[in-house]
Formats: structure tokens, sequence, C-alpha cells
């Protein structure tokens, strides 16, 4: 079956939470227990590349970026977000998220991106490394998920064309 990389539209919504609170409820995706609405996950995030994988009438994954501060000499450095739903994971679809995401991120003058991922989290941190994801550090017990301190492996990838 086809799939498709697409712009993330307002309509998509719907399909992108369940899709993250598939992540949430891991406990190995994020800090986040509640997955926002809409109109807050749109003011958190870069309009700009913001990607779905569709099969034919349905999402099956999603990527996106948030800025990670609001001064102007961070402006092309990002966060990355990718969630892949739990019927699609191991047949590449994250990987052709993310390889989409940093193209239209270099595009749009995003020359840095960073995701920070729990170690647990080995398919993800695997997968922003064959992406061009170096690591760069460990942030120890960085924050709490519910009673637990966890700590986030820093991954980020510079862009080739920035010197």
């Amino acid at each position: 079956m086809s799939i498709e990389i697409d712009k993330l539209l307002e309509d998509d919504w719907e399909s992108v939470r369940r899709i993250y609170l598939e992540g949430i409820a891991t406990g190995n995706a994020t800090f986040e227990t509640e997955a926002p609405d809409w109109k807050s996950w749109d003011r958190t995030h870069l309009e700009t590349p913001r990607l779905v994988a569709r099969r034919p009438d349905e999402v099956i994954g999603w990527a996106a970026l948030s800025p990670v501060s609001r001064r102007r000499v961070y402006a092309g450095v990002a966060e990355v977000s990718v969630y892949v739903a739990s019927e699609a994971q191991g047949i590449g679809v994250g990987r052709r998220l993310l390889m989409a995401l940093i193209e239209q991120a270099e595009q749009s003058g995003i020359w840095t991106l960073q995701a920070g991922i729990f170690p647990e989290n080995e398919a993800s941190i695997a997968l922003h490394r064959s992406c061009g994801f170096r690591e760069v550090g460990r942030r120890e017990r960085i924050g709490k998920l519910g009673d637990m301190w966890r700590d986030v492996i820093l991954m980020e990838r510079r862009s080739p064309d920035v010197p």
C-alpha cells in the first residue's frame, strides 16, 4: 500500500492527536501527559514544515517543528517531533517523515534541528542517527514524568549548507 508524505492540515488534527496520544501512552515518547487541543498545538509549532504520512484515507504518522527560543539568534534552530501510529511502526514511515522534515526545514532556513529523546526509546534514537543526527549529550534527571526522574538524550543535526 502506498504512503504519501503530505502537509499537515487542521482537518488532520484528530488523527494526529490520536497518534500523539498513543506515543504519550508508551511513557517513552514525551514528558507530556495529555494531547493539547488544535489551537494550543498550532500556536506552539512552526507553520512549516508540518507533515503527515498518509495511506489512502488514513493518517499514520506526523512530524513538526517547535522553536527552541524566541530570541532572534536562534531563529534557525528548531526541535523535532516525529510520531508514527503503532500499527505503522517498523515499515519506514518515521524515516520518510523525518527526511522530508529535514529537507523542508532547510528550505525554510532552519540550520539546526534538535531532538530530546528518552534513552529507553532506542528506536527513535536509531531513527534520528540514521537521518544524520548525532548525540551531543545526556541531560540527567532533566524532568519528572509522574513520580520518576527521566534522562533525555539530546541529539542534533546541523545542515551541511551552514558553515
